[in-house]
């Protein structure tokens, strides 16, 4: 990390031919606060060479070496950084022969040359594989050639592909139903594998690229992923709140039937609008059933869940045996408490009656001592008398 050396700044002083100019007698605007986001080639630096704990000179050095790997591959006429590596996927004879027509049958991704992408694929990676699709399929490089008959049906099969996936509407409504993923969908582990499973991992390993797939669908992002066995209570509760609360943009208006060209019956079209407006209710409704029985499934065989309920039974019984332990040590402590207290009082009671015989002697020691006199007074008058 660079240091930070401060250097004390001495303005110059002002010329001897300087007036202040004359006021305007305009009031100044008020301070407005603002929040500067952090933004250009400047911060993106910063941030390289903070994300790769990078020097200034590394940096510098790194950046130079790009620029020349880049110039070399522009000197030699290759595509280069511009070809993003897509459009290049082996073309198939099922592919090639698509027919037209039937666009809505095909696979935009893999017409394309981009099925490795997918819903990932950025619009430049788009453009970028629809021109090298145009430049090698187009029908006037073909012209006169033997064989060659179907790449004018190919190459509008490309042009729709094109079509549909640079419209962001129309790519959500294909993404949709992207047969791709269809077929993927089932590869859901069934109920006997994960109850037969041999450890923990087989769980985690059949889910977490289920839910990965799903995850594509929900409108609130990020979504939280499946996680590993070590996740705590709270991360498990989340997930499966999310998931049972899942709000999904899917919609199957791809699916719909088209209405009958040339047919200008209102009839014939409200029908057929009615149809799959039904047909795209149903379809929502399964999709939303099978959704809620994956989450079922990975909740009752989820090994998170048993290892929860286990340290919570754990500290309970710790708990209550810290309780017990407490419990007994107030025991002891009453009694202990109560026998100091029968010693007390008995030790007040002899000291009572210790009192009390003590009076009692000095009671009869008062009473002999009268007696005593009374009988020496009974004497000296006897003696008297005589």
């Amino acid at each position: 990390m660079a240091n930070v050396i401060k250097l004390p700044v001495v303005p110059l002083p002002l010329p001897a031919a300087w007036n202040p100019p004359t006021s305007s007698g305009k009031s100044i605007s008020p301070l407005v606060e603002r929040r500067l986001l952090p933004a250009g080639p400047a911060y993106l630096a910063y941030v390289k060479r903070t994300v790769h704990n990078l020097t200034f000179e590394e940096h510098d050095k790194h950046t130079e070496d790009e620029r020349k790997r880049l110039e070399a591959l522009a000197g030699a006429g290759g595509q280069g950084e511009d070809d993003l590596g897509v459009g290049d996927e082996e073309e198939t004879e099922d592919l090639l022969t698509l027919d037209p027509k039937e666009w809505k049958k095909q696979d935009h991704y893999q017409v394309l040359g981009i099925s490795h992408l997918r819903y990932r694929a950025t619009d430049e990676q788009i453009k970028i594989a629809h021109r090298k699709k145009v430049l090698k399929h187009h029908p006037d490089k073909k012209a006169g050639v033997a064989g060659d008959s179907n790449d004018d049906a190919f190459f509008k099969c490309i042009s729709k592909a094109f079509d549909v996936l640079t419209n962001p509407e129309r790519r959500r409504q294909f993404d949709s139903v992207d047969p791709y993923y269809e077929l993927l969908e089932t590869d859901v582990p069934t109920a006997s594998q994960l109850k037969n499973a041999k450890d923990n991992e087989f769980f985690f390993e059949a889910f977490t690229p289920v839910f990965e797939r799903e995850a594509r669908f929900s409108r609130k992002q990020p979504v939280p992923m499946l996680g590993s066995y070590e996740g705590s209570k709270e991360q498990v509760e989340g997930f499966y709140d999310f998931w049972y609360n899942f709000d999904s943009w899917r919609s199957f208006e791809y699916l719909d039937k088209e209405v009958n060209e040339g047919s200008d019956n209102r009839d014939d079209k409200r029908y057929t609008e009615k149809k799959n407006k039904s047909e795209r209710a149903r379809r929502k409704k399964e999709d939303t059933a099978r959704l809620r029985s994956l989450v079922d499934l990975a909740l009752q065989y989820d090994p998170r869940i048993k290892r929860i309920k286990q340290e919570e039974k754990e500290a309970r019984e710790a708990k209550k045996k810290s309780k017990g332990g407490v419990a007994n040590g107030n025991a002891q402590k009453l009694k202990e408490e109560e026998e100091k207290r029968k010693a007390e009082e008995e030790a007040k009671r002899k000291e009572e009656e210790e009192q009390a015989a003590r009076a009692e002697a000095k009671k009869a020691k008062a009473a002999a001592a009268t007696a005593a006199k009374k009988a020496r007074r009974q004497q000296r008058a006897t003696e008297g008398a005589a």
